[in-house]
Parts: C-alpha cells; sequence; structure tokens
C-alpha cells in the first residue's frame, strides 16, 4: 500500500457519491443525471446535475438539504425539465426551465406523484400516484407536517384488516386500499385526467408517438390476488377503452413504443423455469398483432443482474429504440460484467460495449448517435462516459479525492470446475498491505438471490474486508445469473445441493492455488440466500472458524407463511409447497442441522424485514443458544431486508463494525 494512502473503513459509505439515470437533452449536447450521497446528518440526499458533453465537469442543478431529487426528464424541446423531489415533504413532480430560474412545483398529491414522462408534443405529462378508490385529482392536496403526524398516530391505533394474499411487500409493509394510478397532466390547462381506475396497480410504460394511446403493465387477473402475471395493455386516450396486448400467462416489462408508433418493444417472459426465467427481448407488432423474440440467439439475462452495495438510484437498463426504429438496445448481463448490446429487427445481436466492468444504466441520443454509459468497476464506484462509434471518453470523475486517499484490492478472477462439468467464476481480493510471505485469515461470500450475480463491480463491504486483513473469495454458484438458462436453474429443488458444493469446490480451489491462506483461519458469511447458504454450511461443516449470517432463511416451512413472496417461492425454487411435503422443507431447511452447529455463529438481522422475516433468525438463535452454542443475535430497529444496500446509513455502518468485530474475535 503507497504511503499516501490509508485503508479503507466502514465510516467511509459517507464518502461515496453515487451516480444514476443519465439523460440525454434531446439535441444531444448534455445530459442530466441524479447524484446520491450521505450528509453531514448521515441522511441520504440526492441532487440532479447536468453536464454538457464539451465541458469537463457537470454543474450541479438542485442544492435541497436532505430531500431526494431523482427522476429528471427533459422536454422534447429541451426547454425543460421535469423531475420528482421530496423537498416539500414527500415526492412531487417539479418544472425547471433549462436556462435556469426557480423550479415550479406541479403536484400536491396527497401520497405523492412519481415516474414523470413527457408526451411527444411536450404538451402533457404522465405520472404515477397512490390513489383511494374515491380520490379526486383535481382536489389533491398535500398534508402539512403536523397533518401528517396526526395521521401516522391515528393510524397506529387503528386495528389492520387484512383479506388479501398480497398484503404485505419488504420496504413498503402492510399494504392497504390505495392503489397505483396513471395521471395526466396538461400544462396549457393546468387540469389532472385520471386515465386509470380499477381496483389494481397500473405501471405507466410510454405513450405513442401521436399521444393516441398509453402503454401501461399490470395484473389485470380475475384472480390477482393469487396470480403472478404482468401483462401489457394499450389505453385509448379518446374512447379510454383499453386492450390486452400480451396473452396473461407471463410478466412483461420495460415496454416502449417504436419511433413511428407500429411497433412495441420490451422485456418478458413466460415464467417456464419459474422465478429462474431469463427474459427475452420481445417486439411487438401492432398491424399484424404478431409477436417476434428477438433474443433467441443469446443465452444471457437480459438487463442488468449485478449485486453491489452502493449501487442507490434508478437506471435505463433498455430496451431503448434507435432513432431509425430497426435496432434496439440493451444491457446485458454475461459472466460477471454487463455491457450494452445492440438488437436488429431480424435477431441479430451485437455487442457496443463490453470490458470487465459493470454498466449499470445507460442514454442514447438519435440525434449525436452516441450513449451515455454509467460504469463502475471494482475500484471506482461510478463514473459517466460518451460511448461514439466505438470510442469510450470519461465525462465525469466522481469520488476523485476519495479514490486518492484511500488504498482499493483489484480482484484477481478464477474459475473453478464444478464435479459435474459447470464452471464457477469466482473473484479472490488480496489483503492491502499484501505480503506474499505472510499467512492471512479468509472470507467467502455468498450473495442473496440466489438468481443474481457478483463480478466486477465496486463492493464496499468486499473492500473494507481486505482492508482489515483478509483474503476475500466470492463467486457465483449455480443459481447465479450470468451463465445461461441451464445453470441459473440448476439449483431449483437442490439447495444445499450441488450449490454447496459449487462453494466448498471454489474454497478448496483458493486453498490449493494461493498458500497464503491460512486454513486454520476460514469465515464465511452471505445476506438472504446467501444467510441461508450461511446457514447450510455450519450445519455440515466445521471447517469455517467464524460465520456471519445475514436477513437469513432458517426455517422453510415457517417462511411460506411468513414472507411477503413465501406462499410462492417455496414451490419455485424447492418444488414444495408446505401443506404438500412439509418433510422435504425440513429436510431443506439449516434448522434441523442446528445440532451440528460447532462454528461460532453471528446472525444480522432487520427488524422490519418482511422478504425474509426475522422471526427466521429468532428460531436459529433461540435453538442455538438452547444447545449451549456460540451464538450471537444482532436486530436492526427500523430495517427491512435492504438494510446492507439502501438502510438507515448509521444502521449500515454499525452492521459493518459487528461483521467485522465478529470475524475479528474468531480467526
Amino acid at each position: 500500500m503507497s504511503d499516501a494512502k490509508r485503508p479503507l473503513t466502514a465510516e467511509d459509505l459517507t464518502q461515496i457519491e453515487v451516480y444514476s439515470d443519465p439523460q440525454h437533452a434531446p439535441n444531444g449536447d448534455a445530459y442530466a443525471f441524479v447524484s446520491t450521497s450521505i450528509n453531514k446528518d448521515n441522511k441520504y440526499e440526492s441532487q440532479l446535475y447536468t453536464q454538457k458533453l464539451t465541458d469537463s465537469e457537470p454543474r450541479q442543478w438542485t442544492f435541497d438539504e436532505d430531500a431526494k431529487n431523482c427522476n429528471p426528464r427533459f422536454s422534447p424541446d429541451g426547454q425543460h425539465l421535469v423531475f420528482q423531489s421530496t423537498r416539500s415533504g414527500v415526492p412531487q413532480l417539479w418544472l425547471a426551465h433549462t436556462d435556469g430560474g426557480e423550479a415550479r412545483q406541479l403536484t400536491t398529491f396527497k401520497n405523492g406523484a412519481v415516474n414523470p414522462s413527457w408526451s411527444k408534443d411536450g404538451n402533457q405529462i404522465i405520472f404515477s400516484a397512490r390513489l383511494e378508490k374515491d380520490d379526486n385529482v383535481q382536489e389533491q392536496k398535500e398534508h402539512t407536517k403536523d397533518e401528517k403526524k396526526k395521521e401516522a398516530e391515528d393510524k397506529a391505533k387503528e386495528p389492520i384488516v387484512i383479506n388479501r394474499l398480497k398484503h404485505k411487500a419488504n420496504g413498503s409493509g402492510f399494504r392497504d386500499e390505495k392503489r397505483t394510478q396513471i395521471i395526466q397532466y396538461n400544462l396549457a390547462s393546468e387540469q389532472f385526467i385520471q386515465l386509470t381506475h380499477g381496483d389494481a396497480d397500473y405501471d405507466y410504460e410510454d405513450i405513442s408517438p401521436d399521444g393516441s394511446l398509453i402503454l401501461f403493465s399490470a395484473n389485470l387477473d380475475a384472480d390477482e390476488d393469487s396470480s403472478l402475471t404482468n401483462d401489457l395493455f394499450l389505453l385509448h386516450t379518446d374512447t379510454k377503452g383499453m386492450e390486452k396486448l400480451t396473452n396473461g400467462k407471463g410478466s412483461y416489462s420495460n415496454a416502449s413504443f417504436s419511433p413511428k408508433g407500429d411497433k412495441i418493444a420490451c422485456f418478458g417472459n413466460e415464467f417456464a423455469y419459474a422465478g429462474a426465467t431469463q427474459d427475452e427481448l420481445f417486439v411487438f407488432d401492432l398491424t399484424t398483432k404478431a409477436r417476434t423474440c428477438l433474443s433467441e440467439s443469446i443465452d444471457m439475462p437480459l438487463g442488468d443482474m449485478m449485486i453491489g452495495d452502493t449501487r442507490m438510484g434508478q437506471s435505463t437498463t433498455g430496451p431503448v429504440w434507435s432513432g431509425s426504429g430497426d435496432a434496439l438496445f440493451f444491457i446485458g448481463t454475461d459472466h460477471g460484467a454487463t455491457g450494452l448490446y445492440q438488437a436488429d429487427l431480424q435477431g441479430g445481436i451485437a455487442v457496443l460495449y463490453k470490458d470487465n466492468n459493470h454498466v449499470f444504466g445507460f442514454s442514447y441520443n438519435d440525434k449525436s448517435e452516441s450513449f451515455v454509459l454509467g460504469i463502475s468497476t471494482p475500484t471506482n464506484p461510478c463514473n459517466f462516459y460518451q460511448l461514439k462509434d466505438g470510442k469510450l471518453a470519461r465525462l465525469t470523475n466522481a469520488n476523485a479525492e476519495f479514490l486518492q486517499e484511500v488504498a482499493l484490492s483489484e480482484p484477481e478472477t478464477i474459475t473453478v470446475e464444478a464435479e459435474d462439468g459447470f464452471e464457477i467464476q469466482g473473484w479472490i481480493l488480496h489483503p492491502i498491505d499484501f505480503n506474499e510471505n505472510e499467512k492471512y485469515p479468509f472470507i467467502l461470500e455468498i450473495h442473496g438471490g440466489p438468481h443474481a450475480m457478483y463480478g466486477q463491480t465496486f463492493f464496499h463491504e468486499m473492500q473494507l474486508l481486505a482492508a482489515k486483513g483478509y483474503v476475500v473469495l466470492y463467486t457465483n454458484p449455480r443459481g447465479s445469473h450470468g451463465y445461461g438458462q441451464e445453470f441459473v436453474t440448476a439449483c431449483r429443488g437442490d439447495y444445499g445441493g450441488k450449490d454447496y458444493s459449487d462453494l466448498m469446490q471454489a474454497v478448496d480451489y483458493a486453498l490449493k492455488n494461493y498458500d497464503f491462506i491460512d486454513q486454520d483461519r476460514l469465515g464465511v458469511t452471505g445476506g438472504s440466500y446467501g444467510g441461508f447458504m450461511t446457514n447450510w454450511i455450519v450445519g455440515h461443516t466445521n471447517r469455517f472458524k467464524a460465520a456471519v449470517t445475514q436477513r437469513s432463511i432458517s426455517n422453510w416451512l415457517s417462511f411460506y407463511g411468513v414472507s411477503d413472496i413465501g406462499y410462492f417461492f417455496t414451490e419455485w425454487e424447492l418444488g414444495e409447497n408446505l401443506l404438500d411435503d412439509p418433510k422435504k422443507l425440513w429436510d431443506f431447511s439449516p434448522l434441523k442441522y442446528a445440532k451440528a452447529v460447532d462454528t461460532p455463529l453471528l446472525i444480522v438481522h432487520g427488524e422490519e424485514d418482511l422478504r425474509c422475516p426475522i422471526e427466521q433468525g429468532e428460531q436459529l438463535f433461540i435453538t442455538l443458544k438452547h444447545l449451549k452454542k456460540q451464538v450471537e443475535f444482532v436486530r436492526f430497529p427500523g430495517a427491512s431486508h435492504e438494510l446492507s444496500r439502501s438502510g438507515e446509513p448509521l444502521m449500515r455502518i454499525e452492521r459493518l463494525h459487528h461483521i467485522c468485530r465478529w470475524f475479528e474475535k474468531y480467526l
């Protein structure tokens, strides 16, 4: 390590700026984006920036302390920017002139207004809002702080009446009677028109070039409460008539009209492999009603499947139409990296940009025929680049001072052959101040999902462990995305089987090929599915001397009934529901093997986790404690399943301190 650089710390989370959502100006000479950081009060803050492509630095557009400004969208003539901001208390829409001046508030909806988009003529703004059944969009009034406080106090005193299967969702809590509706705002008349009204959640996708059709996605099944489909629909703006575009057998999203309005592109699948099904790229011809799959020639998940712990804010992943309408652009996930791809309407696929890094979003401009790419690497959280004529040019220099100050470890890629021939990709991080003549403790990191992917992106937690002097191994065992459909579905019905073997063989490979690893000081950690696997590992081997299980699953029998996804996830992933074969679910449960656990185990869990509820951690703790095992339980108040990624900053930092403390104590 250079004398000028210091080791990374847990508190360095507060030093990192995270860029997202690049949006080209219509003329192609500038773009806007969102920068999210943690301010001096340890709160998240998001500000908008703009940058001319000829300028060396971006210009800050918003300056609201403690506010989250996001979703910047240029008007078609480039003269205005509509965006979403919490500066008034809840997310509302604001409009600013691109020449400068104060932004004007457009909406005062009681429950907020989000995700603005322009009609092609620039006369309308379409957005989404949560509404009660009888709400009048012309009479919406945002509550004052006192009104919000009283409403919250009154609600806390009322019982919650539940009559739906889908009655809760991780991150948002118990569902109420509000539904997401699509609203249109006329800039000339300053009037709102509610375009959808049913007892369903309607997600706006796009508006046709002539403004006659609204494209949206929704689950309008008669038995919507038990169905997991998401169909595409067309709403005629004149008659308000609707027509269904898809067949009710799958899930479709990211849909948009072609420049001429005669076709629609989208991502989608029909659950051929349940939740492990890779999306395909489809085009619907509105004249012939034919559906064409353009991605048959590639065995790769579409979109961004990369996992990280500093990625905040949404970004476009495609599909995006070319200006001529004869091609589509999208991000694809492949072997630990993501890249930008192009598909023609005959199904030909070309790589426009791919390297050993993480393309997390992009914006395309048909006038300049260029892209703005958001890219993260293992040693750089984020930057924007212009891609034009195949050449990449950096536009920003985010986190420059921070990166000059801290020492980071560059990962080394490894490939391990599994017992049945699958190739398992992984990465080794060397400790900071590495000396090949020394022996170092080792930590295996296991990702969640399981249908997700580790790879070539910045990961604060991994770098922190390397800074603490650990060799870090992270891999993509079977079940991970990025290696084809057969690979991603291979763990279903076999949790704790060959996926476990993949991980153990990767550890064996590391011990065999890196003699600086101290085989007597091995640790393991993971969250969600990675937490399940950590629990499984310590119940099936004593080779690890310390383990930290995070937001984990310990008992599939109870998970079925307490998780917001348990009622379908157990069948999708394990092959059985609770009443069909409870013995099988118990056999898959780490809790069954608690007597065999001798590894000191730290259990980390969020109190408000509705995906893997805290009772999963409680059951494991009580059982191990009753058995007189070395176990400790750390509960994080108010934290959901997203604690490590977007939880309260101080909670995230404290979580990292507990992980490091446990490994320091036992390794």
